[in-house]
């Protein structure tokens, strides 16, 4: 998936959910779709739950995550 792509699919608006990070268009952050995915939902069953997303909706969820996760700073704890 190319970054455009990602861009154009979540965004972040102080507006929407406090700024969380959402679907584009909805009120559906991507925390949640990351959440139902973890606990066993496979794409088809988030989906029917929230039928106003896509599975590029998800899959761009999973980006963002990624992305999210790259850029984290990891600082060693001390023994």
């Amino acid at each position: 998936m190319s970054e455009d792509v990602f861009k154009n699919r979540i965004e972040l608006n102080p507006k929407v959910m406090f700024g969380k990070p959402v679907i584009k268009g909805t009120r559906i952050p991507v925390d949640l779709v990351l959440e139902k995915l973890a606990f066993g939902s496979n794409m088809d069953e988030v989906i029917i739950a929230y039928p106003k997303i896509s599975k590029e909706d998800i899959y761009a969820c999973l980006h963002y995550a990624s992305l999210q996760i790259r850029n984290e700073n990891i600082y060693p704890l001390a023994s």
